[in-house]
């Protein structure tokens, strides 16, 4: 886990600006939340993984998916342009977060898309704000500590500041954040949160009410059997041909790993577009 987190840091660039986005920051739950607004049509959220903000995480995909969506790109506590306050990042409190988001846009129900923690994020909000989210997807994340592959989990415990130094991440963060002197710090509290075990809980992902897409690596660090017990608890595992299948998918990329995963967009995008548009 820490090599994939640093293969991040130095694959993962600024993007170019974007063209006349609607930008702004809006009070959530103490903090001042910055966000963008790309394109219109049934709004999706973007959630960034750990360490990152819009501009090197979500690289091209912004431009494709607002070609038929309202975008919502957001940047999470401590992350980009959003100041860090003093609270734990749990994937609770930015689900929170984000169910606060959209009622200070009024905006009622939203599909989101989450990437590694921003896919936990989502996943919480689906638990925790059913009425908000429309369709979840997860991209690359765990709803258990115990879902990554042995040794990942408890090696985020020795990531340090100095392993992301002179990388995109540390640029960008202090090319953006309020506090740009503090990366140091604002690694070493991500890491105090994110090293803690975490167990979601199979029954109440089993009882959102969202389809979820599930989309993964064949060698992105997370265990198998978890990404087919999380499309099991939401319906999978039946054959289609024979009976109704459940409205959440399941995608495994070949020769792909938790990083090379965004650099996938090509063929991600238009499964994440087939799965949002599908009937019910």
């Amino acid at each position: 886990m820490v090599s994939a987190l640093i293969s991040v840091a130095l694959l993962f660039g600024a993007a170019p600006a974007r063209q006349n986005p609607i930008k702004g920051y809006a009070p959530v739950n103490g903090l001042t939340m910055y966000y963008e607004v790309h394109g219109a049509g049934q709004p999706v959220v973007l959630l960034h993984g750990a360490f990152m903000t819009i501009t090197n995480n979500w690289d091209g995909w912004i431009g494709d998916l607002s070609k038929t969506r309202k975008v919502i790109a957001v940047e999470m506590q401590g992350h980009g342009r959003t100041a860090d306050i003093s609270r734990d990042f749990t994937s609770e409190n930015l689900a929170d977060d984000v169910a606060a988001l959209l009622k200070y846009l009024k905006i009622p129900r939203a599909d989101l898309i989450g990437y590694s923690m921003g896919g936990e994020v989502a996943m919480q909000c689906a638990i925790r704000h059913p009425d908000n989210v429309r369709k979840a997807v997860i991209i690359s994340s765990t709803f258990r500590s115990d879902g990554m592959v042995d040794g990942a989990f408890e090696s985020i415990s020795k990531l340090r500041a100095d392993d992301f130094k002179g990388s995109p991440l540390e640029t960008e963060y202090k090319k953006l954040s309020p506090t740009p002197n503090d990366f140091p710090k604002f690694v070493q509290r991500m890491v105090s949160t994110a090293s803690k075990p975490y167990d979601f809980g199979a029954d109440k992902l089993k009882a959102t009410t969202a389809p979820m897409f599930f989309i993964h690596g064949d060698a992105d660090g997370v265990r198998l059997a978890h990404v087919a017990e999380m499309f099991r608890l939401k319906g999978g595992e039946i054959h289609g041909d024979m009976q109704s299948r459940s409205a959440s998918r399941l995608a495994i990329l070949p020769d792909t790993t938790h990083v090379t995963l965004m650099q996938r967009m090509s063929i991600i995008v238009p499964m994440i577009n087939d799965f949002l548009d599908a009937k019910p």
